[in-house]
């Protein structure tokens, strides 16, 4: 097991508050207006399908060894759960005071979910977390959702439980094949994708005067767009994007080729083609017109395209780069079996489909398996590659490398003087 990192570098406190300020969020008024369709369009409804026994599928079960220490299931006693997840990122009742499926849940299962939505930036929520996880502690959840790197970290340093395949048989059937084997979590054995995420480029034809933006080099070259155009504060995303356009792999690049894609994101900057780096409060800049084109996260700009026709995506030919948000138990959860029982829930496709219909993300699920159920809520969403990747687009998903510790806090670094942060 690797040894955790001491405190962050002065480049990752920087990333962190830049997070904190701007970071990838589920905007609350675009959620309304989401909501405001489907209440509008499907009511909402739900159907569930029975958690029948599927242990019969050929499905090993799993030991019951852990991640890092051993811990007390508690399941079988105490029927509950405590989930944390980020803000705005699961489906709502229509006064906004139920979850829908959670509620489905416990009353096919008896088993009561205490859901919180505690995480509003990864980095804020592992220093709440890291002490009691290095001390060998109970965190008081059985459930949390956490961005790829931080779940990569927390495997890394075997402080998350190892899951029982046989408690989850929908999620082994069901994940799209682009997300089974992420380099940190080879065939999912400690993870499960809440919600995928996926970065492309955007912009507003009123803006750009009907030109079509499909590439990271016109972002970054176009005279047309001097001024106006806007790159992500994520690291990964904008290099990541940035050497997709170079030629390069995201998920097998060198430290030069990162140096490079620095380079050349910089000739941008200098030459005042980059108006600024953003979070998501690129959402409004680019709904006026402020900025004519950037970089962006797919469940925005579906929640934006719903109230401004301007708006368009592309996904460029080189590609783009796709993360995830996952599911993992911390280690002495006290209701590990209870926690995989939900995580495989949310991959039986009606549920599924009720939560994409809701949260607009990328859903997990295999296109051929979820689109069929998501049709029968909203045809539009079902049709949305953004929210249902087709073929041709989950071949052009790139995921960014496992960083070192020694790795982040350089790369952090040298994003952060590109930033001026």
């Amino acid at each position: 097991m690797e040894q955790y990192e001491p405190d962050l570098s002065p480049a990752q406190l920087a990333a962190m508050r830049r997070s904190l300020r701007n970071a990838r969020a589920r905007s609350a008024p675009f959620s309304m207006s989401r909501r405001s369709l489907l209440r509008a369009s499907a009511g909402g409804a739900l159907a569930v399908g029975g958690l029948a026994g599927l242990t019969g599928c050929g499905i090993p079960a799993a030991g019951k060894t852990q991640g890092g220490a051993p811990s007390t299931d508690h399941s079988a006693e105490e029927k509950v759960i405590n989930f944390s997840n980020w803000t705005e990122y699961i489906d709502l009742s229509d006064d906004e005071k139920h979850h829908p499926t959670l509620e489905a849940f416990t009353k096919r299962t008896g088993i009561k979910v205490n859901y919180t939505e505690d995480i509003n930036d990864n980095n804020e929520f592992f220093g709440k977390i890291k002490p009691m996880l290095a001390g060998g502690q109970d965190t008081g959840r059985d459930l949390m959702v956490l961005t790829d790197w931080l779940a990569a970290r927390l495997i890394r340093y075997g402080w998350v439980q190892k899951l029982d395949p046989s408690l989850l048989p929908h999620a082994y059937t069901n994940l799209a094949a682009q997300f089974r084997n992420p380099d940190w979590d080879p065939g999912r054995a400690y993870s499960y994708p809440w919600q995928g995420i996926a970065t492309v480029v955007a912009y507003n034809t009123k803006a750009t005067g009907g030109k079509k933006i499909t590439s990271v080099s016109q972002l970054l070259d176009d005279p047309s767009l001097r001024g106006k155009v806007g790159m992500l504060q994520e690291m990964r995303d904008t290099v990541g994007m940035t050497l997709l356009d170079m030629g390069k792999d995201p998920g097998s690049f060198k430290a030069d080729d990162f140096d490079a894609a620095i380079a050349r994101v910089q000739k941008a900057v200098d030459k005042k083609q980059i108006r600024r780096f953003t979070g998501n409060d690129y959402i409004s800049d680019l709904s006026k017109g402020d900025l004519a084109a950037c970089l962006a996260w797919a469940g925005d700009i579906v929640q934006l395209q719903a109230d401004n026709p301007h708006v368009q995506f592309a996904i460029p030919d080189a590609g783009y780069l796709s993360s995830t948000d996952n599911m993992l138990i911390p280690n002495k959860a006290r209701h590990q079996s209870n926690a995989e029982r939900l995580m495989d829930y949310y991959y039986e496709p009606p549920v599924a489909a009720e939560l994409a219909a809701w949260i607009n993300y990328v859903t997990p699920l295999d296109t051929d398996i979820i689109k069929p159920e998501l049709a029968k809520i909203d045809k539009d969403v079902a049709n949305n590659p953004l929210i249902v990747p087709d073929k041709a687009m989950s071949a052009k998903a790139h995921a960014f490398r496992s960083l070192s510790a020694k790795e982040d806090s350089a790369f952090e670094e040298k994003f952060a003087k590109l930033t001026g942060a």
